[in-house]
């Protein structure tokens, strides 16, 4: 575990330095950009590892995981959950994390604010987008966008905080380059109760370019903690 430990201390440092590398390239400061570790499979002893590094965002695939490892996380962390969620599944979740970054359709934003209220919070959320149009991958499709955040924002108990996206594998930057035209889109509709502020886009193998290409948030896994293990 030691040698992991320094595995991810590491990965870490060249991430760290990348990023910023990137951020100051498309003229932001390194602080501009934050940095998620995403923790499907990784023993929580590493993600604690990765917290005391520096990382201050933890990304949640699936709920009974998320369930069965949060409380050995260092709470100086806040969890994100960044999976496909159902709505039978939105109870475990809100209350608890920070932000549920997987919206794609009305029904789950309806269950999210109908969970919130119980709780008398207003959940952060983002609207996830598909934005290469691909049938396997969940998200609402671009052309659709705009009338899906505009009534999950009429909903009282959710707050629509920006968007997030996983784009098809691609040798070039058209598709985060589409993705951010489309949240500056966003942004400048001015839809009342939103503050798009967040564009997560970008992954282990492209967080350099979704950075150059104007992502704020950008959720590393494999590079940071190694490829996953499952069982």
């Amino acid at each position: 575990m030691v040698n992991d430990l320094s595995f991810v201390r590491e990965n870490y440092a060249r991430i760290r330095e990348a990023a910023a590398d990137a951020a100051i390239r498309s003229g932001r400061k390194p602080e501009d950009v934050a940095l998620m570790a995403v923790t499907k499979t990784v023993d929580p002893v590493l993600v604690n590892c990765a917290i005391d590094c520096g990382i201050r965002l933890l990304g949640e695939n699936r709920v009974q995981e998320y369930q069965s490892k949060r409380e050995q996380y260092n709470p100086e962390a806040q969890v994100h959950f960044i999976g496909h969620l159902q709505t039978n599944k939105v109870k475990y979740l809100v209350g608890n994390v920070t932000m549920i970054q997987s919206v794609d359709r009305m029904s789950l934003a309806g269950e999210i604010n109908r969970c919130a209220e119980k709780h008398g919070i207003r959940q952060d959320i983002l609207l996830e987008v598909n934005i290469g149009g691909e049938e396997s991958k969940s998200g609402v499709q671009p052309e659709a966008l705009r009338a899906l955040l505009e009534s999950v924002a009429a909903l009282p108990h959710v707050h629509v905080c920006g968007l997030m996206t996983i784009p098809p594998p691609c040798e070039d930057t058209r598709y985060l380059e589409a993705m951010h035209s489309l949240f500056e889109q966003m942004k400048a509709c001015g839809v009342q109760g939103t503050d798009m502020n967040i564009l997560s886009m970008g992954m282990s193998g492209d967080f350099e370019q979704a950075i150059a290409c104007g992502s704020n948030l950008v959720r590393i896994g494999s590079a940071l903690f190694g490829a996953r293990h499952y069982q």
